[in-house]
C-alpha cells in the first residue's frame, strides 16, 4: 500500500493503491500559474498504470475538493466502480455541475458491465459505519458527517479510515476540510478508533482545522498537508504544523518546496517514506527528501 499526494495547487487530490486496486480521494485539477491539469493527469495516469481505480471519494462539494474538471476527468478516464460524497444539504460553488457530471456518468454506464454506483453518506444515515464490500484491498470507517454539525460545507466533509489489506497495509485517515469544533464531537462518539498511521491533515493545515484531542487519538506517523505554493490562506498554519510536529514522527506539505512537490508514502519495514516528486519526474528518485521548512517531528 502507499499514498500519493498530488501537487494541485490549493486543493486537494490525493490516490491510495493496495494490491491491484486505487482508490482517489477528491479531485481538484486546476489550470492555474504553477500547475496544470494535462500535469496533474500525466502523473496520476502513471501512479493508477494497469491498476483497478475501484472508487472515487469526493471528501467534500467545494471546487478545491470536487472541481468539476478533475471529477469528469477522473470518473471518465478510469471508470471507478462507485462514487462517494458526502450527504449534504449546503449548496457548494461547484455541487450543481458535478452532480451534473455524476448522473450523466450514471446514464451512461447504467446498461454496461461497469455500472457507477452513488454512495452518499452521513455517518447518522448508514447502519454499519465499516464498509468491507466496495473494493478488495481496502476497508472503509466512516466518522463524519453527522446532521448535528453540518453548518456549513467544510463540517459536511467526510472523514473515513481507509485502510489497506495487502502485505504492506496500513491506515490513512482522511479528513477534508472538517473544522475543529466538529473535531470535539468525533472525539466524543469515535475517540480512539481514529487511530491511524497516517493522516491527512484537515483543511490544507489550516489552524481552524486543527484540533489537539483528535491529533492524539490519531497518533499518527506521518502527517501529510495538501497545499498550494504562496496561497492566499497562509495554509498550513505554522502553529498546526508545530504542533503536529510534537506527536508524528514526519511532516510534509505539497508547498514545502518553491515549485510544490507530489508526495509518495510508503511503508519501509517498521518505518515510513515519504519522497518529494515533481510532476514530471521518475517514480522514485535517488534521495529522499526531508521536510525542509518546518523540520521532522520526533516521538
Amino acid at each position: 500500500m502507499d499514498i500519493f499526494t498530488l501537487y494541485v495547487g490549493q486543493g486537494d487530490l490525493a490516490a491510495v493503491r493496495a494490491g491491484d486496486e486505487v482508490v482517489i480521494v477528491d479531485a481538484h485539477m486546476p489550470n492555474c500559474d504553477d500547475v496544470m491539469q494535462h500535469q496533474i493527469e500525466w502523473s496520476l495516469d502513471r501512479y493508477v498504470a494497469k491498476k483497478n481505480v475501484c472508487g472515487l471519494i469526493l471528501t467534500g462539494l467545494d471546487k478545491d475538493h470536487a472541481c468539476p474538471a478533475g471529477v469528469d476527468s477522473i470518473l471518465s478516464r478510469y471508470r471507478p466502480n462507485w462514487v462517494m460524497y458526502p450527504k449534504c444539504y449546503k449548496d457548494t460553488d461547484t455541487a450543481a455541475e458535478v452532480f451534473e457530471i455524476i448522473e450523466r456518468e450514471v446514464k451512461s454506464r447504467e446498461r454496461t458491465s461497469r455500472p457507477l454506483a452513488r454512495k452518499s453518506l452521513r455517518v447518522d444515515r448508514v447502519e454499519n459505519r465499516l464498509f468491507t464490500d466496495l473494493a478488495k484491498y481496502f476497508t472503509f470507517e466512516l466518522f463524519s458527517p453527522h446532521m448535528a454539525d453540518m453548518d456549513s460545507s467544510n463540517n459536511s466533509s467526510i472523514v473515513v479510515k481507509v485502510t489497506g489489506l495487502d502485505q504492506t497495509s496500513f491506515s490513512y485517515l482522511v479528513t477534508g476540510d472538517t473544522e475543529t469544533e466538529r473535531w470535539d464531537n468525533i472525539n466524543r462518539f469515535f475517540g480512539k478508533s481514529l487511530r491511524s498511521d497516517v493522516l491527512s491533515a484537515p483543511h490544507h493545515g489550516a489552524r481552524s482545522g486543527f484540533n489537539a484531542q483528535a491529533l492524539l487519538h490519531v497518533n499518527p506517523h506521518t502527517v501529510l498537508i495538501s497545499a498550494g505554493v504562496d496561497n492566499a490562506y497562509g495554509h498550513p498554519d505554522h502553529s498546526a504544523v508545530a504542533a503536529y510536529a510534537k506527536v508524528a514522527k514526519r511532516v510534509f506539505s505539497t508547498n514545502q518546496t518553491s515549485d510544490g512537490s507530489c508526495l509518495l508514502t510508503r511503508r519501509l519495514g517498521n518505518d515510513y517514506q515519504t519522497l518529494l516528486l515533481g510532476h514530471n519526474e521518475e517514480e522514485e528518485p535517488p534521495k529522499i527528501a526531508a521536510y525542509a521548512t518546518f523540520g521532522l517531528g520526533r516521538r
